[in-house]
């Protein structure tokens, strides 16, 4: 396990082909289902797959990527959290999940805050961007949390749903 990041409670590290099980849990957990959406992933060798092409394909191409939080005091991984290159984004965005049952104790705080100081110190990120959904209100709020502040909508391709976009910047500029 390679660890980025250590926080009070938390080790922040590249996921791996160890955590195919684990990858299915959370794609497959309610909250990722209604706020992320499906992304067809129940099987092992589906995890497998995602794991490499998402996660350990963006660490290889951007250097950043979504990454594991796993329990300091027993290695459990609860979460992913981290930064997306989106290709209608200018500016990385921080994204993160979190297992139902361990939602509401300040994990994915520690996270994120601890992941927005990585940005700016090792990977020299001027500006982060969130997209979030409209009726996610414990993201937006989270996101407000570490800094980042609503400056308008976006879609994510022609017809598709309208999102909250938030930025640590005042005036990030997005792709058209």
């Amino acid at each position: 396990m390679k660890t980025i990041l250590k926080t009070e409670r938390l080790l922040i590290a590249e996921a791996d082909h160890n955590d195919a099980d684990f990858i299915v849990q959370l794609l497959n957990s309610q909250t990722w289902l209604k706020f992320i959406g499906d992304k067809g992933v129940k099987t092992k060798k589906q995890a497998l797959s995602y794991i490499d092409e998402s996660l350990v394909g963006s660490y290889k191409k951007n250097g950043f990527g979504l990454y594991k939080l796993c329990l300091q005091s027993s290695l459990i991984p609860i979460g992913l959290c981290g930064f997306l290159q989106r290709d209608y984004l200018d500016h990385p965005d921080i994204g993160f999940a979190l297992l139902p049952e361990f939602e509401g104790q300040g994990f994915m705080f520690e996270a994120c805050h601890a992941l927005m100081n990585h940005a700016e110190s090792a990977l020299k990120l001027e500006c982060v961007s969130a997209i979030v959904l409209p009726t996610n209100g414990k993201s937006c709020r989270l996101l407000e949390k570490i800094g980042l502040q609503e400056i308008g909508t976006i879609k994510q391709n022609t017809g598709g749903q309208e999102l909250l976009l938030f930025s640590n910047k005042k005036n990030p500029s997005t792709k058209s």
